[in-house]
């Protein structure tokens, strides 16, 4: 068993990395993406948070949260998508009573000031790129990357070469 110990920080920024059940593509199809979506917008609702930056990959996600002042419980919130997205995905369970979807555990990083968010979010972006998906972070549909442009965050052909910024980085 790990001694990994999870940080929480009221308020706090994070930055987390899901990885699909033995890396299958889930979320290659889309109607597994839109279950996502409509699991996270549920949560959100309940347990309110912000997302600053978001990619869903076929078979793993990244994304950034921004947790309301004094609350810690992301770990709650990510069970709760992930139970919510399994249910619609797959309706039958394995011997355990689980249906694989999910990897059990998650990884998150807690994000320590401007900069460190900065790199991560440009990190989240270029991920498609990263993994020869796409040749742009713009070309991708399923990052918050169009909505960042739209924002001021990005150029449109931002990400064409690997952020120098970036290097390094392996959250897989």
């Amino acid at each position: 068993m790990s001694n990994y110990k999870r940080v929480y920080i009221p308020g706090g920024t994070f930055f987390f990395t899901l990885v699909t059940h033995r890396r299958k593509p889930v979320f290659a199809e889309k109607s597994n993406i839109a279950a996502l979506r409509h699991a996270m917008q549920k949560v959100q609702v309940a347990k309110r948070f912000n997302i600053d930056a978001i990619v869903v990959l076929p078979d793993h996600l990244h994304s950034i949260w921004r947790l309301p002042e004094n609350d810690i419980d992301y770990s709650g919130r990510w069970r709760e998508i992930k139970k919510a997205t399994s249910r619609e995905i797959n309706s039958r369970s394995d011997q355990a009573n689980e249906r694989p979807v999910w990897q059990r555990r998650f990884w998150e990083h807690s994000i320590q000031d401007e900069e460190d968010w900065r790199r991560h979010v440009d990190y989240i972006h270029y991920n498609p790129v990263k993994h020869g998906l796409v040749a742009r972070p713009a070309d991708w549909k399923w990052s918050s990357f169009q909505k960042r442009v739209e924002r001021g965050w990005y150029e449109e052909d931002w990400g064409g070469v690997a952020p120098p910024d970036i290097s390094g980085m392996e959250f897989e």
